[in-house]
């Protein structure tokens, strides 16, 4: 199975595996971190000591978002018409914007190919293939950012033992994206857009509140008391559409073995753990590895890395600062 076979499956569900053949270069690199062990340790603990966790990337990632969502409501307000709409489906100075996920529930829903839909479908296209498909997750989308605040609160109530997290099989998230698509079929409506946490917090912020937040507020009360991140990792079907879009984007989050010490302090902070796997000791095939589609571009383990094992790449050029 090629790496990109493994790393689209692994979105849709399937556990990571061992790798089958491991380069050269990668076995030499792991043969010495043991057998200078105590040089190896020394510079573990040297590196932890000395590295204060930044939060670079997390600041400039909630910048973005509330920036982006703030020009929403400027411009319905303020009547300034430079992004009209809401996430689901915009004009930026005249140029159309729809969500991805959003015009394939359309088009389900009335059973044919809108052709006026392509317009803006490709250009939100040519965007994340840019920035990597699970960028909007992270870096846009508004429940995410909530989901972010109150999955602070539930790992407290879990570290206090007052609550316990409970993880679904992660093709649980597959199954909704048929789901809803076949609802979409069968029903003529778009059923997901009713219960979408991004298309209402995105329209209340713009044109006010409404009931539907609600459902938004049970959702992450779910979050705090029973599932961690439960929506985003285990029912958006967004994420799955953009995920796919993202598995040719140029920009990836690339892991470096040899400045790996293998801590795990990356995975406990990652939203999609699994993409880290080629972290763990003897999972990595290459010396220079793209976490793949599912990875949302957060950068939180960037952050967290205290030895920069872990790093924003375009494909084919230098990293990025």
């Amino acid at each position: 199975m090629s790496r990109f076979t493994e790393l689209f499956m692994g979105m849709l569900g399937a556990a990571p595996k061992k790798p089958e053949k491991v380069a050269d270069k990668v076995q030499k690199i792991m043969f010495l971190k043991y057998e200078d062990k105590d040089r190896y340790i020394k510079e573990k603990l040297h590196a932890r000591e000395h590295h204060a966790i930044s939060h670079k990337w997390r600041n400039r990632r909630w910048a973005v978002l509330l920036a982006v969502n703030l020009l929403f409501v400027l411009s319905f307000w303020l009547d300034i018409q430079i992004l009209e709409g809401s996430l689901t489906a915009s004009r930026f100075v005249g140029f159309h914007l729809i969500d991805l996920n959003s015009a394939l529930q359309v088009m389900l829903a009335h059973k044919h190919i809108i052709v006026n839909l392509f317009i803006g479908t490709f250009t939100v296209f040519l965007i994340w293939v840019l920035l990597g498909g699970r960028t909007f997750c992270s870096w846009v989308c508004p429940y995410h950012l909530l989901a972010e605040w109150t999955e602070a609160l539930h790992l407290k109530l879990v570290e206090k033992k007052i609550v316990t997290d409970h993880e679904f099989h992660r093709g649980t998230r597959t199954v909704f994206w048929l789901l809803f698509g076949l609802m979409s079929i069968v029903t003529g409506y778009t059923v997901f857009e009713t219960l979408s946490p991004t298309g209402i917090l995105s329209r209340a912020l713009i044109y006010g509140p409404g009931l539907a937040l609600g459902w938004v507020g049970l959702l992450l009360l779910f979050e705090i008391f029973y599932s961690r991140r439960a929506w985003c990792r285990y029912v958006c079907p967004i994420g799955l559409t953009y995920g796919a879009v993202g598995a040719i984007s140029p920009l990836q989050v690339s892991y470096l073995v040899e400045h790996c010490f293998h801590e795990g302090d990356c995975r406990k902070v990652c939203l999609v753990p699994h993409v880290l796997d080629v972290t763990v000791k003897g999972r990595a095939s290459e010396e220079t590895m793209g976490l793949g589609p599912d990875c949302t571009r957060c950068g939180l383990c960037i952050d967290v890395c205290p030895t920069g094992a872990l790093r924003y790449e375009v494909k084919g050029l230098s990293k990025l600062l």
